[in-house]
C-alpha cells in the first residue's frame, strides 16, 4: 500500500509515521508538509505527482479545498483526520465524496466509536436522565469543545429528538429537561479524555475513555486507510469501520 500521508511534520503526523513503519515495514509512505524539514518531504500534495493508493490528512482543517480537489483530481481515497471544518470546508468534503471515497471522523479511536454507541444506548435507557459530557485536553489544544464531544452530543441528541445543547454555563447554571452539557477543561498535556454522565433522581451511569498514547489515533486512522481502498465513492465514518471490523 503507498499511503500520502499529508501533515507529515506535525505531531500527530509524526506518530502516524512512526506507527506506518512498524506496522507496514514494507509499504510506502509518502510525507507532504508546507513546515519544517524532516528526511525527504514534499512541500506541497501538488508537488507529487506519483503512484498512490490513498491519502490520509493529519494536517489542518483549514486545508480542507485543496486537500480535497487533488483527492478528486487523482481518485484518491481520503482519510481525514482533523478537526473543526468551517461550513465551506465541509462543503468541499462532502463535494469530494461525490468522487473518491472519503473518512471523515472527529476520532479515530475505535474506543471512542464503542463510547458513542453506548452513550446512545444509555440514552435510550434513561428518557429522563440529565446527561452531561466532559471533555479534558491538553493546553495547546484549540477548538473548544472537542469534535469528539460534538460528535457523542449529536449522537445522544439523535436518540432524543428535541433536545438542546448548552456549551457551557456561563450565567446561569440551571438546566431545562433535555439540555444536554457540554463542558471543556484544558490542562497539561492530557492526551484526550471523554465523559458521559447520565444521572437521574436515584442513580448515575458513568461512561469514560480515557487515550494514553496518541498512537491510538495514528493505528485507527491506519485501519481506516486500509478499509476505505475497498469503498466506493461516499461519506464514511469509523462507526461503519467498527460495523465491517465485527461482523
Amino acid at each position: 500500500m503507498k499511503v500520502i500521508l499529508n501533515g507529515a511534520n506535525g505531531r500527530m503526523g509524526k506518530v502516524f509515521r512512526r506507527v506506518f513503519r512498524e506496522k507496514l515495514p514494507d509499504d510506502t509512505l509518502i510525507p507532504v508538509d508546507a513546515m519544517g524539514e524532516e528526511g525527504e518531504v514534499y512541500r506541497a500534495l501538488a508537488d507529487y505527482d506519483g503512484p498512490a493508493d490513498c491519502i490520509v490528512d493529519f494536517s489542518h482543517h483549514s486545508a480542507a479545498p485543496a486537500l480535497t480537489a487533488y483527492a478528486a483530481a487523482r481518485l484518491l481515497p481520503l482519510v481525514i483526520a482533523t478537526t473543526g471544518h468551517s461550513e465551506a470546508e465541509l462543503a468541499a468534503i462532502r463535494g469530494a465524496a461525490e468522487t473518491v471515497p472519503v473518512l471523515l471522523a472527529s476520532n479515530f479511536s475505535l474506543g471512542i466509536v464503542v463510547l458513542t454507541a453506548l452513550a446512545k444506548q444509555a440514552a435510550k435507557a434513561f428518557p429522563e436522565a440529565d446527561i452531561e459530557i466532559v471533555e479534558i485536553h491538553h493546553n495547546r489544544k484549540l477548538d473548544v469543545p472537542s469534535g469528539t464531544a460534538l460528535t457523542l452530543a449529536k449522537a445522544v441528541q439523535s436518540v432524543r429528538p428535541g433536545s438542546r445543547l448548552v456549551i457551557g454555563r456561563h450565567e446561569n447554571g440551571k438546566r431545562d429537561p433535555g439540555d444536554i452539557g457540554v463542558h471543556a477543561l484544558r490542562m497539561g498535556n492530557v492526551v484526550g479524555i471523554h465523559e458521559i454522565h447520565i444521572c437521574t433522581d436515584t442513580q448515575t451511569l458513568t461512561l469514560r475513555h480515557e487515550a494514553h498514547d496518541r498512537a491510538l489515533f495514528a493505528e485507527g486512522a491506519l485501519t481506516a486507510a486500509q478499509w476505505i481502498l475497498k469503498k466506493d465513492p461516499g461519506l464514511y465514518d469509523m462507526e461503519q469501520v467498527l460495523e465491517d471490523l465485527t461482523r
